[in-house]
């Protein structure tokens, strides 16, 4: 067996065109505390107790181009962990009338058959987030 070199992930960075919109998605809908940042680049770092993400404003947001994750290379999604399918509906609900939030997919099974469940949004800004029950 080959030892793995790496230990999981440290940390997102994800570049967003507002950094008090992406704050109040995080930190407001979501429970993240924000637990650090940069001003000068700008910058917040959020967590949940489990995943840091790094939230970097774009140069010139008026200018700076949304990710089509059809066409570019780089990160498709972003998925994120739920407790269980009472937490992934709880924010669901929550999530499908939050401002500027678009959902990309309801909540459903993972693949034809699985147990696991989870629906799809492009939150305020644009970036494309997965939410998950655990694999079953």
């Amino acid at each position: 067996m080959t030892d793995k070199l790496t230990r999981g992930v440290h940390h997102i960075g994800l570049t967003v065109p507002d950094l008090d919109q992406a704050r109040a998605f995080f930190c407001g809908l979501l429970g993240f505390d924000e637990v650090g940042g940069v001003p000068a680049y700008p910058a917040i770092f959020v967590s949940d107790g489990a995943i840091l993400i790094t939230l970097w404003r774009a140069a010139d947001p008026p200018t700076a181009r949304a990710f089509d994750r059809r066409a570019n290379i780089g990160l498709h999604h972003l998925s994120l962990a739920v407790a269980d399918d009472a937490a992934l509906d709880a924010l669901w609900a929550r999530a499908s009338i939050y401002p500027e939030v678009v959902i990309d997919a309801a909540p459903g099974p993972i693949r034809q058959g699985s147990a696991t469940r989870h629906f799809l949004l492009f939150i305020p800004g644009g970036i494309r987030i997965e939410f998950a029950t655990p694999f079953g």
